[in-house]
């Protein structure tokens, strides 16, 4: 059966978090549009997807969304961007984002025993006699020492909060002790929403609504499908015995908090908006359901997960990759020093992935109604893509006032180095390290092949105390590193120059 496709291009204005977009920059996004269509339509095609919904998110905008095939079958019901896909793991995050709002409120430490909030762990047997008490943090990062769990967890969605206390009060069985490696376990995630309901007094599911979907304008996310609009419900299946075989909706339930969501590419890509928005950290209003430094907090590298020596992008370029995981994220570096997070989420049914590269300032969703649709290589390829067709480059650092000023005032005293340790601009270790006669040298000899000095270009900076410029030389290009103390006011405490070939 050959995919019905459809395109929505989106300019969706979004709260006061939303970065200006260069204007250009977008456009060479959008112009990728054809090539990213045909990318989700021959994937979902090649593995038998009944529909597939997509995003691009841009600087804090959605801008660029469509869809193939089916989100219900038997009603030849098209999906679109609009339709209601359950996300599975996604959730975590969202659950993860919970537990900081409570932390905000001053409610509970992320380093406090789990039992503080549900007593019953507090007489659960440890797997040895040394284990420490699990802790919010171990269930956040999926170190709590419970065993990877994902073909039983899939199916515990609609289960009591009764089932979960009497499953703790029987004795956990325990693959590791806690603090001491990665494993994943939904059941963490499940405690995790019991620890919300318990510390804020209402169900999870209605304390996340009204602290984080609410701020965020997510007004068609749900938790139960039953109250999804029947044209918007997408229906998942399973391919088997080359047909598509429906799988049974789960209702919602204490474990809804590790998998239950259920949204679509418009109201989801207003969360990754959001998480977009804690880059670069700034000093603008606070307008969202946390901190943003909440934010950066949840998708640090918490607990390490893997090394893929052998990493391939999905076109074949081979990068090594390392891999983590924060509070309900999972974080990624390659060997360009390409920075991934987000989430992956499998359910019978349903596959989905959402992923940002923060440095880039862009972001990516997919929701597919296939049992484990792999969604993650198809948006990596995606992604790939456009900064590839696009031209994309990391976003520039800011240039702070500090860097700036020693730039300039060391432009001054080259290439003689007149009164250079009268300066004031140099750090007490500058001369000691390196002599004024040593330094003057080093540079003299790059100027003998590059020629006399006529002009520098703007600092590039790495961070707000290091960066670089060059030198407009004659016959050359001087490259020219600096980097600053932490004092007040910063100092210059390294100096170097190279040529550049």
């Amino acid at each position: 059966m050959r995919a019905i496709f459809s395109s929505l291009l989106s300019l969706l204005a979004l709260q006061t978090w939303s970065q200006t977009a260069s204007p250009e920059r977008l456009d060479k996004i959008r112009a990728t549009l054809p090539v990213i269509e045909r990318l989700y339509r021959d994937y979902a095609e090649k593995n038998h997807f009944p529909g597939l919904a997509f995003g691009l998110v841009v600087d804090g905008k959605l801008v660029l969304s469509g869809a193939n095939g089916f989100s219900e079958i038997a009603t030849s019901t098209k999906a679109s961007p609009k339709s209601l896909f359950r996300i599975a793991s996604m959730s975590k995050s969202v659950t993860a984002m919970g537990i900081l709002a409570l932390r905000k409120e001053g409610k509970l430490k992320l380093d406090d025993p789990a039992y503080h909030y549900i007593p019953e762990l507090k007489s659960m047997p440890s797997l040895t006699a040394d284990a420490p008490a699990i802790t919010i943090r171990h269930l956040l990062t999926h170190m709590a020492g419970f065993p990877e769990d994902n073909p039983w967890g899939d199916r515990q969605l609609d289960t009591k909060d009764e089932d979960l206390i009497a499953l703790i009060s029987k004795g956990i069985s325990f693959s590791n002790v806690p603090g001491v490696t990665y494993e994943y376990a939904n059941l963490g995630f499940a405690m995790l929403g019991k620890i919300i309901s318990n510390v804020s007094g209402k169900p999870y599911q209605q304390y996340i609504n009204e602290v984080i979907f609410k701020p965020l304008g997510m007004t068609s996310t749900i938790w139960e499908y039953t109250e999804a609009p029947k044209s918007l419900l997408a229906h998942g299946y399973r391919y088997e015995d080359d047909v598509w075989k429906e799988e049974q909706l789960e209702h919602d339930g204490t474990y809804g908090a590790m998998g239950g969501l259920i949204t679509s590419i418009d109201d989801f890509s207003k969360y990754v908006a959001f998480h977009l928005s804690a880059w670069p950290p700034s000093s603008q209003v606070e307008t969202g359901p946390v901190m943003r430094s909440d934010v950066r907090e949840m998708q640090m590298p918490w607990n390490f997960n893997s090394l893929n020596a052998s990493y391939k992008y999905p076109g074949g370029r081979p990068c090594a990759m390392v891999s983590a995981y924060g509070y309900g994220l999972r974080w990624s570096r390659d060997c360009e020093g390409r920075t991934g997070i987000g989430h992956t989420g499998g359910l019978p049914g349903f596959g989905s992935q959402w992923q940002i590269l923060p440095e880039y300032g862009i972001g990516i969703i997919a929701h597919a109604n296939r049992t484990y649709a792999g969604m993650a290589t198809i948006n990596t390829a995606v992604l790939d893509t456009v900064i590839a067709l696009a031209g994309l480059k990391p976003l520039p650092v800011a240039v702070s006032s500090i860097l700036k000023q020693r730039k300039e005032q060391l432009i001054k005293l080259l290439p003689t180095w007149q009164n250079a340790e009268r300066s004031g601009i140099f750090a007490e270790n500058f001369f000691p390290d390196r002599s004024v006669s040593h330094r003057r040298r080093e540079l003299d000899a790059l100027l003998a092949k590059a020629g006399t000095i006529t002009g520098s270009t703007d600092m590039v900076a790495e961070n707000q105390l290091r960066g670089t410029f060059t030198l407009k030389c004659t016959s050359g290009i001087i490259r020219v590193f600096f980097t600053l103390s932490p004092e007040n006011p910063a100092l210059i405490q390294q100096l170097d120059f190279s040529a550049v070939k």
